[in-house]
Order: C-alpha cells, then sequence, then structure tokens
C-alpha cells in the first residue's frame, strides 16, 4: 500500500496536471499575427482591376507593384495558452496583446469601419499625391482603387506608385519596376511624405512569398524590416514619394540605391 507521502506527492502531480490542462485551454488576451495577402496594384485583385483611371492616356506596364498586408486572429477566435506557446517562436508569426489589434471599448464593427475609413483617406490622398506630381487637373483625371475591403492606410505609397506608372512611368518611357515584383508598404500625404505603419517584419515575409525581390520600406523602420529578412528580398528606405521614384530609377539604371 502507498505511503502518506507517496500519496500526497501524486495527488500534487494531478494537480498540476489539472491546473496546466485548465490553463492550457483558458482563452488569453492575445491574437496571433502573420503575413497576409498582397495585392499587384497594377494588376486585378479579387477579378477587378486595382486601379482605375479615366480622362488620360494610360500606358501598357509590366512588373508588380505589391502592396502587403498582415492577417490577425479573427476577433471571434480565441488564443489558448498553448496555442500562444507554439506561435511565440515561430519567425513568422508574432503574439500581441489583443488590444493592440481591437482596441477595447470599441466594438469590431466599429474597428473595421475605422480600418475601412482610413483605407478611403490613404486612396484619397494617394490620388492627390500622383496626380500633383504629374502636374495633372483632379477635375479631368478620375482615379478609383478597388480594395475598399483592405482596411487601414499602409497601401497609400504602392497606390500612389501604380497610378504614376499607370499614366507616365519613369518618365522616360520605362517602367517603375524595370520588370521587377516590388512590393511595399507606407502611408502617403498629398504633399508625398511617406509614414510608417507597423509590422513590416511581417509584410516582408508575405512579400518575398509573393515573388518580390525588391521592397520599400519607410526609413523610420528599417531596422524591425531587418529582422528576419526574407533571402533575396532587397530593403530600399523610402521618405517621401520623389525619394521612392529616383530610387527604382537608380536601381533599373544600375545606379548605387541605399539599403535599409
Amino acid at each position: 500500500m502507498p505511503s502518506p507521502r507517496t500519496r500526497a506527492l501524486a495527488l500534487c502531480a494531478l494537480l498540476l496536471v489539472a491546473l496546466y490542462a485548465v490553463a492550457a485551454l483558458v482563452p488569453l488576451p492575445y491574437t496571433i499575427m502573420q503575413p497576409g495577402i498582397t495585392a499587384d496594384t497594377l494588376g486585378e485583385y479579387r477579378g477587378e482591376q486595382v486601379i482605375v483611371i479615366s480622362g488620360a492616356p494610360l500606358r501598357r506596364t509590366s512588373g508588380q507593384l505589391r502592396m502587403t498586408t498582415i492577417a490577425a486572429t479573427p476577433p471571434g477566435d480565441e488564443i489558448s495558452l498553448a496555442t500562444a506557446l507554439a506561435a511565440w517562436p515561430d519567425p513568422d508569426r508574432a503574439v500581441v496583446p489583443r488590444q493592440a489589434v481591437y482596441p477595447a471599448g470599441r466594438s469590431v464593427a466599429q474597428v473595421e469601419r475605422e480600418n475601412t475609413a482610413e483605407m478611403r483617406q490613404s486612396q484619397d490622398a494617394a490620388t492627390a499625391a500622383a496626380l500633383r506630381r504629374l502636374h495633372l487637373d483632379p477635375d479631368r483625371v478620375k482615379v478609383t482603387l478597388n480594395l475598399a475591403d483592405v482596411g487601414g492606410p499602409s497601401a497609400g505609397l504602392l497606390f500612389t506608385l501604380g497610378i504614376i506608372d499607370k499614366l507616365d512611368g519613369n518618365g522616360r518611357g520605362g517602367d517603375l519596376t524595370g520588370g521587377r515584383v516590388v512590393a511595399g508598404t507606407g502611408t502617403i500625404d498629398a504633399s508625398g511624405r511617406v509614414g510608417a505603419v507597423g509590422g513590416v517584419a511581417l509584410k516582408t515575409l508575405a512579400a518575398a512569398r509573393d515573388g518580390a525581390t525588391v521592397f520599400l520600406v519607410p526609413t523610420a523602420e528599417c531596422g524591425e524590416a531587418r529582422v528576419n529578412t526574407p533571402k533575396g528580398l532587397r530593403l530600399i528606405p523610402v521618405r517621401t514619394l520623389d525619394g521612392a521614384i529616383a530610387a527604382l530609377n537608380a536601381l533599373n539604371s544600375g545606379s548605387a540605391v541605399p539599403t535599409c
């Protein structure tokens, strides 16, 4: 017959197992983020042209300009301790507080509406920046951007470059891409300033997965972009629209290009 000490140790072991089982199943206030979709702003997304322009002649383009996203655990899905521990060491995923994605006090519907509004504002700024650089009258040239269901402002730079490439290219009859798959991220305002966005390390993974060899990154986020940079992906820092175009033209001509 087991001794009292043996029975006590066995009971403690059972309690620890039970506690671990409960902890492993209890939902945690965290969200898992990972590389999301990318979309070529020069092409189609879900069977629809991303950039539609009227009122000005368009040019045939080659290569791709891919905007990038990150995907988060849907708000209705709960993260357990076991799931979080499995994701934590994975360089292709990030475990972050749920409030970083779904702020407290705001419903999922509110967050989605805010993301959609930010995307619309980003598209308007991208159009304004592109037409301003090309000295085109926004009352004559109409631009429609069809990516409203991808929320947030981080595609602004790639929208702007896509509009410019379709209308003017590099200004000398060539493509901004040089025939490459170029990806990137960054907000933009009407004056052409490029802003930081967050999640860059995961976006570089999405870009490389979908064939990109060049990634345009806001200068302030170069450090984050260098973390686990995919092999074969060149990081080019940008502060402004003019700087991004100059870097792409330099890359295409074989001139020196800054890197992160």
